[in-house]
């Protein structure tokens, strides 16, 4: 079975199990509306990032969808990890030629991604999907990394995303039009995505002319190119005009039989006078409630570049046009992820969070069903996580001053051969009704899109745009769990610890809902966990409530319920022999020397 290698490979691919386990510290002053609000901007590298939420969120969230730098050549990169190897020292030498700066690109952008995305499968739920914006630079780089960490079985389909609504002309050989998303399920077996909701234009397909007390419908073709051996008959309409057989190279769709028992339910639509090739009458309150998410998403159904600039520009404040970012997601974008890939209480996460649009859009999506998605965000570049991502959420939350403008349009002419040579006459009619409007308007302008000529009114507006409401809070990365200084709770506090200590233990997190009682952590599978863990006495010195003795052993809670076989019991010291933990099934590991740090 075909691999990817690429040069840095060996000294990355186990990278994410080298990292650290970091703390994740909150900035109170930066928390905004509910400050029991379970929806997260974390300010950090987000391989770090990643690795702190394990102990906390392992296995339980249900969407993700992550933007990470396109690697067009043109970026400044953020993302570069540090890893010493002789591999990756060859990668950096090698700066002979063009074609070899290119290689060392493609293999930059790999050593970056796999660690990440390694961490966000673990993060990931049994029945939750992973969704990533790519283009042409990484797609084919990217599904097989994706493939290498996922596995084939689980790629469900590579979506393209129209991305843009007029060509390039200044482009060297095509206007690149679209994106690709790519879509994994942790196990494709066990996830089920949702419909999109039906909108009123496809219902409004549906109608009733012969008033059936079915409700609205709309005729089906009866013919089918699919061979059937009971599809060629020919057919007498109502009105006594004979129908010799299917169109060429097609078959009726039902048997003769059928037909008419069909016909006899009224499910056959012969015409308004009963002569029309028959067709079949499909119900409106028989199609199911929603549509099948096709692979081809269009700019009109869930936004383009443009729309999502102003977007940003609308609610976030910018010094100057050079700082609004490139290439945001419009957050119609994200919406039509989140239908298709959530449910109201579950847990969404974007590690290259950028402008945040995946927080908005969590935000909007809740608005719409009063739902309470989750989100947790990432964001490395401090100035953009406090100054854009912030920002963006803040106002969302909280509802913001909005100046906009207003267009009306006064004309619309669609360019055809025939109109362009009455050019001229289209034109003077556009300018009379500029200068019959020009009282109404703050500006009348004229423009040529989409092979449309338009002249509309723009008025600016002064308005409030209501906040969204909930609410989030700022994380930064805190100290690194670190073995080597025996004074750890002067930066860890036990809570941290022991929910730190139960995913070593268990690869799976403490459940929120579990209040820690010292120095009971959990029970789970026959195994008790315990912490002995206290402040530092100050000499150096380790505190007695810290050392495992007799008396402390005795002085152990009971877990409720359940019949316990093994106790593992953290602490400084223990003064027990190894036949006295043997005898009562203890298993007793030394802080911070057996504390898992990686």
């Amino acid at each position: 079975m075909p691999a990817l290698h690429w040069i840095g490979k060996e000294a990355v691919v186990n990278h994410h199990q080298e990292v650290p386990f970091h703390l994740l510290r909150e900035d109170k002053s930066r928390a905004v509306g509910d400050p029991e609000a379970e929806n997260l901007l974390i300010q950090g590298d987000n391989l770090l990032a990643l690795k702190a939420l394990l102990p906390h969120y392992a296995g339980q969230v249900k969407c993700i969808y992550i933007d990470p730098p396109y690697n067009t050549g043109n970026e400044g990169w953020a993302y570069n990890d540090n890893v010493n190897s002789p591999e990756m020292r060859r990668w950096l030498g090698e700066t002979v030629g063009k074609e070899a700066e290119d290689l060392s690109r493609h293999d930059k952008w790999l050593c970056m991604m796999y660690p990440r995305v390694t961490l966000l499968h673990e993060l990931l739920a049994e029945d939750g999907s992973f969704w990533m914006s790519i283009d042409d630079n990484e797609v084919h780089h990217a599904r097989a990394l994706l493939d290498a960490v996922f596995g084939r079985k689980n790629f469900v389909a590579s979506v393209i995303w129209q991305k843009v609504y007029s060509p390039k002309n200044s482009a060297n050989y095509f206007s690149e039009d679209h994106d690709y998303i790519l879509v994994y399920a942790k196990d494709k077996e066990n996830w089920d995505r949702n419909l999109l909701p039906r909108t009123q234009e496809q219902d409004s397909a549906y109608i009733n002319p012969d008033n059936d007390p079915r409700g609205p419908w709309k005729p089906s073709d009866l013919s089918a190119r699919n061979p059937y051996k009971h599809g060629t008959y020919s057919i007498t309409t109502p009105s006594g005009r004979v129908i010799e057989g299917p169109p060429k190279g097609a078959y009726w769709r039902v048997s003769k039989e059928k037909l008419l028992r069909m016909d006899e339910d009224n499910r056959i639509w012969w015409g308004e006078d009963g002569s029309n090739v028959p067709a079949i009458k499909r119900f409106l309150s028989e199609v199911q409630d929603g549509l099948v998410p096709q692979t081809l998403w269009t700019y009109d159904e869930v936004g383009h570049t443009q729309e999502s600039k102003k977007e940003l520009v609308e609610i976030c404040d910018f010094e100057s046009s050079d700082d609004v970012f490139v290439t945001p997601k419009p957050t119609r974008l994200i919406e039509r992820i989140l239908e298709i890939a959530t449910d109201p209480g579950d847990l969404v996460l974007d590690s290259f969070a950028g402008t945040a649009t995946t927080g908005h859009a969590v935000l909007k999506k809740n608005a719409q069903d009063s739902g309470n998605r989750r989100f947790i965000l990432v964001e490395l570049d401090g100035e953009v996580a406090q100054d854009v991502a912030f920002q963006r959420l803040k106002r969302a939350v909280e509802g913001y001053p909005y100046q906009g403008t207003e267009r009306t349009t006064l004309m619309e002419e669609k360019i055809t051969v025939r109109t362009l040579k009455k050019g001229d006459q289209i034109y003077a009619e556009s300018e009379q009704i500029k200068q019959r409007h020009a009282d109404e308007f703050d500006k009348i302008r004229r423009e040529t899109d989409d092979g449309v000529f338009r002249l509309y009114g723009e008025t600016k507006i002064e308005d409030r745009k209501e906040g969204l409401g909930t609410g989030f809070r700022y994380l930064t990365l805190g100290p690194a769990v670190k073995t080597t200084d025996v004074s750890v709770g002067e930066a860890i506090t036990y809570d941290d610890l022991a929910r730190h200590l139960h995913y070593a233990e268990t690869g799976r997190p403490l459940s929120d809902d579990v209040t820690v009682c010292p120095p009971l952590v959990s029970t789970e599978n026959g195994t008790a966990l315990y912490l002995l863990y206290g402040a530092p006495s100050g000499d150096g010195q380790a505190k007695a409530s810290n050392v495992l003795t007799r008396e402390m052993l005795d002085a152990l809670p009971e877990p409720n319920g359940g019949d316990i076989s093994t106790r593992i019991i953290y602490g400084e010291a223990c003064r027990l022999s190894e036949d006295d933990l043997n005898e009562r099934g203890i298993i007793f590991r030394q802080i911070p020397y057996d504390v898992r740090t990686a």
